[in-house]
């Protein structure tokens, strides 16, 4: 079984020194932080999708072995809250096909407003091919049911689990994988803060916990200021052999 561990998102000035040689272009980032690290999470996507064109170039470029997660759109997720996904089921799909043997996992964030609908959620996740791998983002408390995880491990789709400011961290794995968004250990603000060694020991832990199952773990570290999410990332990877 896998374990990859990254970050979300490998494009930020403020990690020239950190993970980047000062001065270096921001088209070469991609190249050095895949040097670093076997799989990152994409973040602008949930801005504004990608072409067809640039999966595949991405497919091309990254190294071998190296997977990518992608966000979904917000027009899907936060515009549209999942009704009638077909169009953008279909493009995400065609999409998937062009990163090939690249991709990892297409990561679903629901908005903090969006309450419980479980009709809503099993007609999206039905919608989606089965050969896509998904994790769903709840930011909404009223999610946290037994009948919901159970409609995410009858479509195979991946409870994401979270740590970070005021977000219940709930270690449920409802797929063949697990899907890890580390926001950071401050109380009181998502994206903030530097993980400590024991708190990265008791990751490690529950990563060893979820591999004994027979399950792929992904983590990706969000707390970006500082370069704080490299320096965890790289930290939790050694504690594997990485």
């Amino acid at each position: 079984m896998s374990i990859r561990i990254g970050t979300s998102g490998w494009s930020y000035d403020h990690w020239d020194g950190v993970l980047y040689p000062q001065g270096l272009p921001p088209a070469r980032r991609l190249e050095v932080y895949a040097a670093r690290f076997d799989t990152v999470e994409l973040n602008a996507s949930f801005y504004r999708w990608p072409r067809e064109s640039t999966f595949a170039s991405w497919r091309r470029r990254l190294p071998e072995g190296f997977q990518l997660s992608v966000k979904a759109p917000r027009g899907l997720t936060h515009g549209r809250r999942l009704y009638s996904p077909e169009v953008w089921a279909a493009r995400i799909a065609a999409c998937w096909h062009e990163l090939g043997d690249k991709r990892a996992v297409l990561l679903v964030q629901l908005p903090p407003g969006m309450e419980r609908d479980d009709a809503r959620l099993e007609y999206f996740l039905g919608a989606l091919p089965d050969w896509l791998r998904v994790a769903v983002e709840f930011r909404n408390d009223s999610w946290l049911s037994d009948a919901v995880f159970g409609i995410l491990e009858q479509h195979g789709a991946a409870y994401c689990v979270m740590s970070g400011a005021n977000l219940p961290c709930v270690l449920r794995a409802t797929a063949p994988f697990v899907y890890v968004r580390m926001h950071g250990p401050d109380h009181e603000h998502l994206y903030g803060g530097s993980y400590s060694e024991a708190d990265l020991d008791w990751w490690a832990d529950r990563i060893r916990d979820w591999q004994r199952t027979g399950r792929d773990v992904f983590v990706y570290f969000n707390n970006d200021g500082g370069g704080n999410a490299v320096r965890n990332a790289s930290s939790l990877a050694a504690r594997f052999g990485r």
